[in-house]
């Protein structure tokens, strides 16, 4: 691949999910993970929970002090539920807010707005169902809702001037293949392509590239543990389960295809961010140390990979 293909870190990759972090064990401090990310020679990193890197004045300090750019920002929308969908929308335009912030870009793409599925109790407790059991998934009036959801949430993006892309996650309703297919179908959002939650939730990591590759615009790179895969697609469990038994890995020790998926894309003429994400949680501090120092090995495999 060439320019203007950038490489990307982020938050998860150092055990930092949501808006509890500081009250996590054994998580560091913002700046550590950005000189972390630079020195390992990442480009940009995203923007993870709202409240870790800060916001307006103080994001952008932060950024151009560790020459990073903004990769993107992950918003979760209740999308078929109509009365739920205007206060989530509050929350896109705050997370856009924070996508402006940085007044330096060092030429890198402009970063994407994450849309995902909020998901449900249901959808949480069993990841994967939905691939074999379409009972499971939306019916046929809630997908009308969706649509219409979805096509407010890219309006509100474009209008900012950020080219959104939809992020298909474990445990949510938008986690099989003939999820993504119906999703894809009934707008024309970008796609993200999260070689971790795909296989989770059964689908097939290249069968997906090379569906959808004129619609992917933004990439998340995992790579996936095939035991703890096995377990998974055998039992079903909560999504939770899928960090907690350490699902994901240093990219080549796992069973992605990763430079399958990178020269796929390279053909198709992928242009973009590619994030690496090695989830792991901060209860852990052996597993959560081992991630972040598998960080510079991720980048030099990708750098071997042509990247």
């Amino acid at each position: 691949m060439s320019a203007p293909v950038c490489v990307a870190n982020a938050p998860c990759s150092y055990g930092i999910f949501d808006e509890g972090y500081s009250a996590a064990p054994n998580v560091p401090a913002p700046d550590t993970v950005l000189a972390d990310v630079r020195a390992a020679g990442y480009e940009g990193i995203d923007l993870g929970p709202p409240v870790f890197l800060g916001e307006g004045a103080v994001l952008d300090e932060r950024l151009r002090r560790h020459a990073l750019a903004l990769a993107g920002a992950y918003v979760e929308l209740p999308l078929a539920d109509r009365d739920a969908m205007p206060a989530a929308l509050d929350a896109l335009e705050r997370r856009l807010d924070a996508l402006e912030a940085p007044r330096t870009t060092n030429g890198a793409p402009q970063p994407r707005p994450t849309l995902a599925d909020t998901g449900s109790a249901a959808r949480a407790g069993s990841v994967g169902r939905a691939a074999a059991d379409r009972a499971f998934g939306w019916d046929d009036t809630q997908w009308a809702v969706v649509a219409e959801s979805v096509a407010i949430a890219i309006a509100r993006c474009r209008r900012r001037g950020f080219e959104p892309t939809f992020h298909p996650h474990a445990g949510t309703h938008v986690e099989a293949a003939w999820e993504i297919e119906r999703l894809m179908a009934l707008s024309n959002v970008g796609l993200c392509l999260d070689t971790g939650h795909l296989p989770v939730g059964g689908a097939d990591v290249l069968d997906v590239v090379r569906r959808f590759a004129p619609r992917i615009n933004h990439v998340h790179l995992k790579d996936v543990r095939g035991d703890v895969l096995a377990g998974l697609l055998a039992d079903r469990p909560p999504v939770y389960d899928m960090w907690a038994r350490g699902t994901f890995c240093a990219l080549g020790e796992g069973i992605v295809p990763v430079a399958d998926v990178l020269a796929t894309l390279a053909g198709a003429g992928y242009r973009g961010w590619i994030v690496v994400e090695q989830d792991v949680l901060p209860e852990d501090a052996g597993a959560l140390a081992a991630a972040i120092g598998a960080q510079p090995g991720n980048r030099e495999r990708l750098r071997a990979l042509g990247v």
